[in-house]
């Protein structure tokens, strides 16, 4: 099967990383959180070229990322609280779901038939780069397979999607580790997180200064990491064991060692970032399954449960 072009994030690489994106093309990147395949937002092909790589449900949209403000302005509608919100946290790993504007220069696929679109500022220096030198707004979702592990190094994308790729850029290990904190603004009053990241309730309260409304009975699925199985290692995972059995490979966190540890120290936000290259240790393990051990529900430990929860689903 042939594997993607792994290229340096130096000028060479950006050059062509930035033509190929411009000319429709998908290219694998690093943002701060996980690797994304990017594709230009604005075109129906290029957006149909990352279903097509990652092997995704059409009915699942996309978060598109924005070099600034001014950018995520042309494509949805921006109230008080999400530019309170994006002076607090972008750059960073905070996705907003806010209305979609009119004529707004999206492929339909990106938003799945919605009336919303999934919007991110990144801070990584590569992510930013392309951004500015392409002059585009970019969708990227993560550059695995649907359903599958996401990658936190280059090596992760070319093994997930060989064969299906041409390009992926290496900008080394993404910092943290966990995808971005997904918050939907809900029209007139009231917000909810649908996917816990790096950016805790907590500190969205403290910006906002309100706490989030219930979730919406029937709102389906509004963005990207929402399906019930999600993140599998393509084996039976069972959560909160501090003992493995001899056929399982072991995950372990604080005094629980196991086979590798997200965090000996018990440190969350050192999990956060080691999670990923663990259940990829755990899926290329010659053991039929995958045990984890007990991880804290708190603060940014409620993202990692989120993802265990639907890897073992």
């Amino acid at each position: 099967m042939n594997m993607p072009i792994l290229l340096a994030a130096d000028e060479a690489g950006m050059a062509q990383a930035t033509q190929r994106l411009m000319a429709g093309d998908t290219v694998a990147l690093p943002t701060e959180t996980v690797y994304g395949l990017a594709a230009r937002a604005d075109s129906a092909q290029a957006v149909a070229s990352i279903y097509r790589a990652k092997g995704r449900p059409d009915f699942n949209p996309l978060i598109v990322h924005v070099a600034d403000v001014a950018a995520a302005q042309a494509l949805a509608e921006m109230d008080e609280r999400a530019l309170t919100l994006a002076r607090a946290f972008w750059p960073g790993p905070l996705t907003m779901v806010l209305p979609r504007k009119p004529g707004a220069a999206l492929a339909e696929a990106v938003t799945a038939g919605l009336s919303t679109v999934a919007l991110r500022c990144p801070s990584h220096p590569v992510m930013r780069a392309l951004l500015e030198r392409s002059g585009l707004a970019l969708a990227a979702p993560s550059a695995n397979r649907s359903g599958g592990v996401s990658p936190t190094e280059a090596w992760h994308v070319a093994q997930s999607l060989a064969g299906r790729i041409g390009l992926v850029i290496d900008g080394g290990r993404c910092d943290q580790g966990l995808e971005s904190t997904i918050l939907a603004l809900r029209a007139g009053a009231g917000w909810q997180i649908l996917r816990p990241g790096p950016i805790t309730q907590q500190q969205i309260e403290a910006v906002l200064g309100e706490v989030p409304t219930a979730a919406q009975e029937d709102a389906g699925i509004e963005a990207p990491g929402q399906m019930t199985s999600h993140y599998a290692p393509g084996k039976p995972v069972r959560l909160n064991g501090s003992t493995a059995h001899d056929d399982e490979f072991h995950i372990g966190f604080g005094p629980v060692a196991g086979d590798v540890s997200l965090s000996p120290t018990g440190d969350l936000a050192e999990a956060a970032a080691n999670l990923y290259a663990a259940l990829h240790a755990s899926a290329a393990s010659p053991r039929p399954r995958v045990v984890v051990a007990p991880i804290p529900h708190e603060g940014i430990g409620a993202a990692i449960n989120d993802r265990l929860s639907r890897a073992a689903a």
